[in-house]
């Protein structure tokens, strides 16, 4: 997997937009989440409030501010016995939302990704990049300096254990020292030098081990060792390890059985969808066991390739996220047209086989 989608898989919501504007996601969404859903549900939708309570750019005509800001008991909202009253500070940030138009806005996971363009700064000094350029201009807005920078020991261990969870040596410390006190190139050389390192795909396949309910053994009762499932676990490394295109590592995972010709490595990677807990208790009812792995692998690939907790739809169409409990089951259809099949001796020991029909 590229490794800067270790980077990008931390997906961080815009940080940073105009003082002068009210962003709903930002500052009006929290707002109404803690002082309005608890009475009056999450389900509010814009069509619907401009129709009975927003007129939009007229907060003076809008009964949504008339409540939130009306001096009688009778009316305001929230009620005088609520423990949580809006603030000064809330209402403002309402009324300038209404007078800006009130606009909705979907959850930042499923807006486009924007590239918003590095602010100027009068003092950029020790400023990297970009990025670095954004955090630099928030500390500004806070009066707040930068930390200074840590010494060669600190930086080396940092390294060490963020990308290979391993301390440094004593030796390694002490030449790293020598070396960053006359070219400071010797940290871009240490970091290209422990992505190459083995222990970078131990380390960081580690996470995708987890989201991939990754066990040595079947997790119910006797807990029945898995003896061939170290070869999926060795496959994450390695793809890791070789730096594999996210397209492919995504394919070979869901779907490598399906290639014209997969190898054993491609279809040992389809152990992402055997590594759930197995019940193999002998009154275990086989239909009712295979449907929850079906529901197993379906609430799987939407958490860890789509982001969402697909799972809620399994028994009712989802609160918060724009999925229905048919949009579940005909994702669940895919899975439920797969036959699992073990094939001892071979190195692809962990098979999903898709059937004809």
């Amino acid at each position: 997997m590229p490794r800067i989608a270790i980077i990008a898989s931390l997906t961080l919501a815009p940080l940073f937009t105009s003082a002068a504007s009210v962003e709903f996601s930002r500052d009006v969404r929290p707002i109404l989440a803690t002082k309005c859903y608890a009475c009056h549900g999450p389900d509010d939708v814009r069509e619907e409030a401009v129709k009975k309570a927003i007129k939009p750019g007229h907060p003076e005509q809008s009964e949504f501010w008339h409540r939130i800001s009306t001096g009688d008991p009778d009316d305001v909202m929230p009620p005088p016995s609520s423990p949580k009253p809006l603030t000064e500070s809330e209402r403002s940030v309402l009324r300038q939302w209404i007078a800006e138009g009130a606009e909705y806005q979907e959850h930042w996971s499923f807006q486009p990704i924007g590239h918003p363009k590095p602010p100027t700064l009068r003092n950029s000094k020790g400023a990297q990049n970009s990025i670095d350029l954004f955090i630099r201009a928030k500390l500004d807005e806070h009066h707040l300096q930068p930390a200074p920078e840590a010494d060669p020991p600190t930086l080396i261990r940092r390294l060490f254990l963020d990308l290979t969870g391993l301390p440094p040596t004593p030796d390694e410390v002490e030449a790293f020292t020598r070396a960053y006190s006359t070219d400071r190139q010797a940290y871009d050389q240490l970091v290209t030098r422990l992505l190459s390192s083995p222990h970078f795909g131990e380390r960081w396949g580690r996470h995708w081990l987890d989201m991939a309910r990754y066990a040595d053994s079947n997790g119910f009762l006797g807990d029945g060792l898995r003896p061939e499932a170290w070869r999926y676990r060795d496959w994450v490394i390695d793809s890791f390890n070789r730096d594999q295109p996210f397209d492919a590592f995504t394919l070979e995972q869901l779907a490598a059985d399906l290639l014209p010709t997969p190898t054993a490595d491609q279809l040992t990677a389809t152990g992402f969808h055997r590594n759930a807990a197995l019940n193999t208790e002998a009154g275990a009812d086989k239909e009712e066991t295979r449907f929850q792995n079906l529901a197993d692998r379906v609430n799987t690939t939407g958490r860890v390739w789509l982001g969402l907790t697909l799972g809620c739809a399994q028994c009712h169409t989802h609160k918060y996220d724009p999925i229905t409990i048919r949009d579940y089951y005909s994702f669940y259809a895919f899975f439920n047209n797969t036959q699992d099949r073990e094939q001892p001796g071979t190195k692809a020991q962990i098979l999903t086989e898709v059937t004809d029909d």
